[in-house]
Parts: structure tokens; C-alpha cells; sequence
């Protein structure tokens, strides 16, 4: 099966202010406006399959979100995330086979690509990208980019209800974002500071780059990817990174995967 690769991303609300044209990181909205910008981007999703993807219903697969909740709950429990206990943290799958990908729009909606789990043969590295992409969100790395991109203004229109087209542009946008290498490599040790406090191998985020460079299975890995940073210098910041935090990097003995994988739907025919 060939699949396209779009590298993990998130969504949370950094938003910067205009001076002269620049930005600076200092955040103008509160979180209930993450929220609502979140909620906005979500319907937006769900009301426009044809562009990205069908959402699995949840009270049809009522197990493989039970899997994914399970795996999202033991990162959020671990008291290391920032607004565990106010963001949404809604999940959803995406029935999209030929796609690796996750991503998390504002306040803590979190998609996942069917794709992606279908690919991966390890519970632990599956939670390695979830504890990633929660960091991005808790450290509200992807608004930065969404305000260089759009503006304090137009967001604020947004959030206020002033601007419903917006949503689809920035929903789009959310696909295909990409961080600096500075945000990717705090989102990867933030990742090894959940796991460490988990039953998962605290390197698990290394796990994924490590099987994405061991072989092509028709993977279409992006430029970007390899500088920021390079996936072999990933691999080398996580590990060293687990081993200076004294944490554990065997595999988690009573991960479910087997069993989220045969709750999904049947594989799609590419």
C-alpha cells in the first residue's frame, strides 16, 4: 500500500502581537478563545468529509475510541500536561488508510489518521506521537504560526464569530503546518517527560522516526522532516534525553495494540 506521510502536527493558540509588522510571543487570547477557535475548526472538519477525510462515528466503534481515549488519558493523567484539565482534548479518527498523519486543533480536538495506526506495529511509539502532539498543543506552538500567517485580526474575527470562512482556510491549513525546528524539538522532549511518568517506553516518539528511516513502505516522508531536525538527530535528542531523565525505555507489557488495530474498519484498498 503506498501512503503519504504528513509529519504530526497540532493546533493550540500562541498567538503573538503586531508591532511594526512583527510578532512576539505573547499570548492575547484566554483559554476559552482556544477553545472556541478549536470547537469552530472542528465543525468545520466534521461538515466537510470530502476535504478532510471521514470521521469514524464513535458510537459505531465504540472500542477503537476506547483504545484511543485509553492512550490519551494515561498522558494526560500524568499531571506533566499543561491544561490537561481545560482543554477539550476530543478525539477523533479519520478513515483515511493512505494517510500518516495527526494533528490537534485549538483547545485539545486531536485527529488521528487510521493510516497512521495501521502503520505502526507498536503501542508505545503510537503514544510517543500522541504525547508529541499533546505537547504541541499544551506549549500552544501551532497558533504562532497560524498568526504569522493570518493575523491577530483576523483570528480575533473568528473566534468572535465575525469571519465563518476563515475556518476552512485555517482548518485546511492545520494539514499541512509546519513548526520550527525549535518547536519540534521541545514537543519531542516534552513527549519523553509524559512517557517517563507512563507504563510506555519513554523514547517512543524515537520509535516512529525510527521505523519512518529504517524502510520506504511506499512512505512519501517530506522535505522538511529532515531538517527540523533530521529524524537521525531526533532519534539521538529522545533517547539521550530518556536516558538523562533515568526513565524506562522498555515496551509496555500490557499494551492493547492488537486489538485497537482489529477494532478499526476493514484496511481500504488503495
Amino acid at each position: 500500500m503506498s501512503r503519504r506521510l504528513l509529519v504530526p502536527l497540532s493546533a493550540l493558540l500562541l498567538v503573538g502581537c503586531e508591532d511594526a509588522g512583527t510578532l512576539t510571543d505573547i499570548n492575547l487570547f484566554t483559554v476559552q478563545d482556544d477553545i472556541d477557535l478549536g470547537q469552530q475548526l472542528a465543525d468545520e472538519i466534521a461538515a466537510h468529509p470530502e476535504e478532510y477525510g471521514v470521521i469514524l462515528d464513535r458510537s459505531e466503534y465504540p472500542d477503537a475510541y476506547g483504545h484511543l481515549d485509553r492512550i490519551r488519558d494515561e498522558i494526560l493523567a500524568t499531571g506533566e500536561v499543561e491544561y490537561a484539565k481545560k482543554f477539550e482534548w476530543e478525539t477523533h479518527l479519520i478513515y483515511d488508510d493512505a494517510t500518516l498523519n495527526a494533528f490537534a486543533a485549538p483547545g485539545g480536538f486531536i485527529y488521528v489518521y487510521t493510516g497512521l495506526l495501521r502503520y505502526l506495529e507498536v503501542e508505545d511509539h503510537f503514544a510517543g506521537v500522541m504525547g508529541h502532539e499533546i505537547a504541541h498543543a499544551a506549549n500552544r506552538h501551532s497558533t504562532e504560526q497560524l498568526t504569522k500567517a493570518y493575523g491577530i485580526t483576523e483570528l480575533l474575527n473568528l473566534v468572535t464569530g465575525g469571519d465563518s470562512g476563515l475556518a476552512g482556510d485555517i482548518a485546511a491549513g492545520l494539514v499541512g503546518l509546519e513548526f520550527s525546528r525549535e518547536d519540534e524539538a521541545e514537543a519531542d522532549e516534552y513527549s519523553v517527560r509524559y512517557l517517563c511518568e507512563t507504563d510506555y517506553a519513554a523514547d517512543g516518539t524515537a520509535g516512529f522516526f525510527e521505523k519512518l528511516t529504517s524502510e520506504s513502505n511506499g512512505v512519501e516522508i517530506p522535505e522538511f522532516l529532515s531538517t527540523h531536525p533530521s529524524s537521525a538527530s531526533r532519534i539521538e535528542d529522545i533517547e539521550a534525553s530518556a536516558r538523562k531523565k533515568g526513565c524506562d525505555l522498555s515496551l509496555n507489557e500490557n499494551a492493547q495494540w492488537q486489538a485497537f488495530l482489529d477494532s478499526l474498519p476493514p484496511e481500504q484498498k488503495q
